[in-house]
């Protein structure tokens, strides 16, 4: 069974992709190319994500990756 969200208010992969309204394999792909920070992990290895935190990057990678820009101007565009 799982839960809806852990005691330290983080939310399983599948829970913030669906919270930031995009596939699961997008928050894989943004956490696998530096863009997302992995908050914390369970007992069995899945990572956990700060929902606020993540579902605004997510919000914010768009409108940049749409500029057609580097990944290093894409991380520099997230962190200003």
């Amino acid at each position: 069974m799982s839960r809806k969200k852990t005691d330290k208010g983080l939310l399983k992969i599948g829970e913030i992709a669906k919270a930031a309204g995009v596939p699961l394999s997008t928050v894989r792909y943004y956490t696998d190319i530096g863009l997302l920070r992995v908050a914390s992990y369970t007992k069995g290895g899945y990572r956990l994500y700060d929902r606020e935190e993540t579902v605004n990057i997510i919000r914010g990678i768009k409108p940049v990756v749409d500029k057609r820009r580097t990944l290093k101007q894409i991380k520099e565009d997230l962190t200003r």
